[in-house]
């Protein structure tokens, strides 16, 4: 069905993640590339100053480790891993660009108030992706 996927991996709620990449598998055509994209956000640089040197490296092996582990090997699936940094809706959308997907995936939970006001990751991802977008619930 589709080519090349993106999967948008918030590594705090792996269980939807896990589902996440399951589905993305049962949707990926044969020698298709699955990106599992995590987004760490960035650090202020008057806190950066504060933190060891190697905090951010850390943080993104740490991520990388986690991401590796939310698929089976033996599924036979390419998978890569991609972990960004920046606001999650503009770096999601920019993986999507840069390796040309097809489709993007992204779990999303029930609006709350402060949804219509500021705008959930997965509803910005909605409004701006330049492909199709499928949302988990």
């Amino acid at each position: 069905m589709y080519g090349r996927i993106i999967v948008a991996v918030d590594l705090e709620h792996v269980d939807q993640a896990k589902t996440l990449v399951k589905r993305a598998g049962t949707l990926l055509d044969a020698g298709g590339e699955m990106r599992l994209v995590h987004v760490l956000e960035e650090v202020p640089s008057f806190i950066a100053a504060q933190l060891p040197r190697d905090t951010q490296e850390r943080r993104r092996a740490e991520a990388m480790v986690e991401l590796k582990a939310l698929t089976d090997p033996a599924a036979g699936l390419r998978v890569v891993e991609d972990v960004r940094y920046g606001a999650a809706s503009g770096q999601i959308m920019q993986a999507a660009e840069d390796s040309n997907a097809d489709l993007i995936m992204i779990a999303s939970h029930k609006p709350g108030l402060g949804d219509y006001f500021i705008g959930s990751t997965a509803a910005r991802v909605v409004r701006h992706a330049t492909c199709s977008v499928l949302i988990q619930r």
